[in-house]
Parts: structure tokens; C-alpha cells; sequence
């Protein structure tokens, strides 16, 4: 097939890649603009997609707008496309977009349709405690991930962190859509229940400051959900520290009166008291400096017993 790609961030590069091997002909990618670094004066750096696409030899194109930029649309229906793929692209489609490729667009989105529509499907199940996640090969339309499902496939999230959810459910989705455009008309698109709809809104920075005044397992949510980005902390003496990964404490010498004060530490090994329970940090960081233990942290920095976060 003739395919336009569209997507941004690593999640998508799997896919890309996959539309390639499976011998289709990508006849042009569409990516975020290229971003400032963190610093000032730093160089523009394209996305991970925009990056990758040019290894590949395929045309790159990052408008800021469909809807502001005259250009954009009338360059995109030139190109008379078979379909479009797209994976976490980050800029809203009109209509007239949807409709350009023959077949329309196909998005793979990352949670199990109707749950979880919208911009952080995979941050939203952890921190909401669900069992199992997934990828969907949607068929798009103007709505906000309202459009019917082709194929889906599930996974248990058990103790994985957004990162390696993110990396799984990729390189599934990219399988999928490689499955469904070996046979469309054998992948029926099947509207989405009406019930159980979700929206996973944008991840803000300020949620990934730990709160201790949530239950252990929820706190513990939160690390996996933030790791790698933007990072799970705690501050102390006004430094901000990152948790990384962390257990839920379930020692019995733990069980004092004083659990129940959120943010106190319970021990000489960094054990956090919440609201119920208490959590144990295992890997964390220090601005500017690289991943460590607790136990190596505690050498440098001391956090004694009793001392409330």
C-alpha cells in the first residue's frame, strides 16, 4: 500500500519501522516540528520519528497545523494514499485529513477502547490500578478516539512501569497494524461499547509529586506511572528527589501508630508511612546526579527516623 505515516515520540518508531519491513511503500512521514533543547540556545532536535524516517530515506514533513497552514492539506491529498497510519502524532485531524487516504487513517492507540481515550492511556491504567491493558487498531474519525476498533489485543500490567508498557505495547501495536493492512476487509471495524468510557488527560508535572496522604499501593502506582517521565519525587530540605521504582512495605515492625502520618519516615531505610500502609523507595536520584540505591542515597544524605516529608 501507498501509506502516509504520522507520529512523534519513541512509541511510535515501531511502527514505522514494522510498515517498512512488511514492504509497504511510505510515501512520506508527518511529524511534530522539531523542539528546542531544556537549555537555551540549544539546537532543534527532531522527534525520534522525524529522526528515524530520514534513516530510512523517506520524506519528513512537520507542519504546525492542518487547520493554519493552506499548504498542508492540499500536499497531503497529492500524495494519494492507500491509508494513513497513525501512532501518537499530537496534532488534532480535521476531517478533511481524515478523508484524504483511500481507506482513511488507522491510529494505534494505546489502551483497550472504550477505557482510556485520550492523550495518557498508558499512565492513566497504572494509576488507576487496572489489571490488564492493551493496544487497539482504531479506525479513525472526528471524534476523540470515538472510532471503531479493527483488532485489539490485551497484556497484564502487574508491576511494569509506563516505560516498559510503552515498549511493549509499541512493538504490539506495530504488529497489529501490519495485520490489519495484510487484510482489511478480513479486519472489520467494530464500533466501540457505549459503556465504560474513560479519558486519560494530559499527565501535568505537578502529579508526579509523591502523595503520602494516598494509600502505599497507590503511591506505588505512582512511581511506575511516572517512570521514566516525568519521574516520581518526594522533596527534602528543599531538594527534589526522584523514586524511580519502589515496594510497598509490609514488614510487621513497620505497624506503628505513627503509619498513619503521611510522610514520615518509619525507619533508618528510608520506609515512607501513607495514609494506610507504607512504601519503600528502591532506586531513586538526585538532581544532576545518576541512579542509585536508597542505601546509597542514605550515605550521602541523611533522612532520619521521624522526620516528616
Amino acid at each position: 500500500m501507498r501509506v502516509i505515516f504520522m507520529g512523534t515520540p519513541d512509541f511510535a518508531v515501531p511502527v514505522l519501522d514494522a510498515l517498512v519491513k512488511a514492504g509497504h511503500d511510505v510515501v512520506a512521514a508527518y511529524s511534530q516540528p522539531p523542539r528546542a533543547g531544556g537549555r537555551r540556545g540549544k539546537a532543534l532536535t527532531p522527534s525520534p520519528v522525524h529522526a528515524w524516517a530520514e534513516e530510512l530515506g523517506i520524506e519528513v514533513r512537520t507542519p504546525l497545523s492542518f487547520r493554519k497552514d493552506p499548504d498542508a492539506l492540499p500536499a497531503l491529498q497529492a500524495l494519494e494514499a492507500d491509508v494513513a497510519v497513525v501512532a501518537a502524532y499530537g496534532l488534532i485531524l480535521p476531517q478533511a485529513v481524515l478523508d484524504a487516504p483511500k481507506h482513511g487513517c488507522l491510529n494505534v492507540h494505546g489502551s483497550l477502547l472504550p477505557r482510556w481515550r485520550g492523550a495518557a492511556p498508558i499512565q492513566r491504567a497504572i494509576l488507576a490500578g487496572d489489571a490488564e491493558t492493551g493496544v487497539g487498531i482504531m479506525q479513525m474519525e472526528a471524534g476523540l478516539d470515538t472510532g471503531p476498533v479493527r483488532l485489539e489485543e490485551r497484556t497484564s500490567i502487574g508491576g511494569k512501569t509506563a516505560g516498559e508498557l510503552t515498549v511493549e505495547l509499541s512493538a504490539m501495536g506495530a504488529r497489529l497494524m501490519v495485520e490489519v493492512l495484510a487484510d482489511l476487509d478480513g479486519h472489520p471495524a467494530v464500533v466501540q461499547p457505549e459503556e465504560g468510557v474513560t479519558y486519560a488527560s494530559k499527565i501535568e508535572k505537578a502529579e508526579a509529586r509523591l502523595d503520602f496522604t494516598r494509600s502505599a499501593v497507590e503511591v506505588e502506582r505512582q512511581v511506575r506511572a511516572f517512570n521514566p517521565a516525568p519521574g516520581a519525587f518526594f522533596e527534602f530540605q528543599g531538594e527534589r528527589i526522584k523514586v524511580l521504582t519502589a515496594h510497598v512495605q509490609t514488614d510487621l515492625e513497620l505497624r506503628a501508630d505513627f503509619e498513619s502520618i503521611p510522610g514520615l519516615i518509619l525507619d533508618d531505610q528510608l520506609a515512607i508511612g501513607c495514609c494506610v500502609g507504607a512504601i519503600r523507595p528502591d532506586m531513586v536520584q538526585r538532581a544532576g546526579r545518576g541512579v542509585m540505591t536508597s542505601r546509597e542515597l542514605l550515605r550521602g544524605l541523611d533522612i532520619p527516623r521521624g522526620t516528616r516529608l
